[in-house]
């Protein structure tokens, strides 16, 4: 018989029986839509964590203290004193391939202005610090040097923090606040950055000089981290070398001994969140395909009913001289039919859901031509795999066996 004769036969016995064949298609139109869903969710994500890192720009480089190891006990990085501000004149002074670099000091607490507070963080660096870490000032201006070397008490304050202790409409420049019961001049605000990819509020927190928060907050002599920026992007690597070696100067470290510092890179941080994001992006296919697994299996029961029903019809048509090949296309055909046309509608359930997700909860969607064509491979090889046995089976029978059939 010829292809198109076939495809009408196959597309006949689907409407001939629509409910069931809708039923059958549900599995399929279920699971292409969760693959589709979660593939969305998956690499919206992905490239969202992508796109907030390099908004920070990809030329950042943060050294951080090793982990500390005391009697076979961790530390962690707090514990560690191996960062001091000499480490940042001596790379400051040496190191060619730097554009800035700044010390980098934390802390948290509450801050109060008249009757409100508000919990919050600090922290702080020297004048290139915000220029590093891309603030930008709305009002006021930024910490000079000389307030830098005098541990001057003023600060910069996010937008977060003018909204829940000023007001809406207040103007907080020259004001006076107090963290951690100790008083400090507001001297100017940044400019609104919203939240990040991971949900943190980049605008609750205060800056100030790094020196500020060692001698008056923390009392500490040694640095949290420093920050650097690199000078050329296409040369990070070669610049977290340079500051390796700087640094290994600095601390008088023999060649035999490990280093006292971690050196972390946007572009390292960027391939460690693509791994853990691409594991969860085979995670979720893989809990979604499933629902194609099942599907598949509800399609090939349903074959064996529709090749139970029909025997006398397939008995018939061999009779008068139809062939098995025949028999095994028609009954092939309508089992990839009912996948294809059950993944048609379930790309379109997945646009739909995964549009809905996007605009009700504001998480991050990218639904690539990849994922389509892989839902509409995956539902040709499931009408194949689970619709050839039946047909197998209707274009082996006998025809006489065929015939008797009640």
């Amino acid at each position: 018989m010829k292809l198109i004769n076939l495809f009408k036969i196959a597309i006949a016995a689907i409407k001939r029986n629509k409910m069931r064949s809708f039923l059958t298609m549900l599995g399929i139109v279920i699971g292409v839509g969760a693959v589709i869903t979660m593939l969305a969710i998956g690499q919206g994500s992905n490239e969202s964590i992508k796109s907030s890192i390099s908004s920070m720009g990809t030329n950042l480089i943060n050294v951080m203290p090793a982990s500390m190891n005391r009697g076979g006990v961790q530390q962690g990085r707090t514990a560690s004193q191996s960062l001091e501000e000499k480490d940042v004149y001596y790379l400051q002074k040496n190191c060619t391939l730097i554009d800035a670099v700044s010390p980098e000091m934390r802390s948290s607490g509450q801050v109060v202005f008249g009757s409100k507070n508000w919990p919050t963080d600090v922290g702080g660096g020297n004048e290139d610090y915000a220029v590093i870490k891309k603030y930008e000032i709305a009002t006021g201006r930024f910490y000079t040097h000389q307030e830098i070397k005098s541990a001057a008490k003023v600060c910069v304050l996010g937008q977060t923090i003018v909204k829940n202790v000023f007001g809406e409409d207040a103007d907080p420049i020259g004001q006076s606040i107090r963290f951690n019961n100790i008083p400090f001049k507001v001297i100017g605000t940044f400019k609104e950055k919203g939240n990040n990819t991971f949900g943190q509020d980049q605008d609750d927190m205060i800056l100030m000089p790094y020196s500020t928060i060692m001698k008056r907050i923390t009392r500490e002599t040694h640095l949290r981290s420093i920050v650097i920026s690199a000078k050329y992007e296409d040369k990070i690597t070669e610049t977290s070398t340079e500051i390796e070696e700087l640094l290994r100067q600095s601390h008088k470290l023999k060649e035999a001994e490990d280093n006292d510092f971690d050196i972390r890179t946007q572009e390292e941080l960027i391939s460690n969140f693509s791994s853990i994001s691409q594991m969860l992006l085979v995670l979720l296919g893989s809990i979604s395909a499933i629902s194609l697994v099942v599907g598949g299996i509800g399609i090939m029961n349903i074959m064996y009913v529709s090749v139970t029903e029909r025997t006398r019809e397939i008995g018939l048509r061999l009779a008068i001289g139809g062939k098995g090949k025949d028999i095994l296309m028609q009954f092939l055909l309508e089992a990839i039919l009912l996948s294809v046309i059950g993944g048609l509608i379930g790309v379109l359930l997945g646009y739909i859901v995964s549009n809905t997700i996007e605009g009700i909860m504001n998480w991050p969607i990218l639904i690539t031509t990849d994922s389509v064509l892989l839902s509409f491979i995956v539902c040709t090889f499931i009408g194949v795999f689970f619709g050839w046995y039946p047909a197998r089976k209707a274009s082996a029978l006998d025809p006489i066996v065929a015939l008797r059939h009640e």
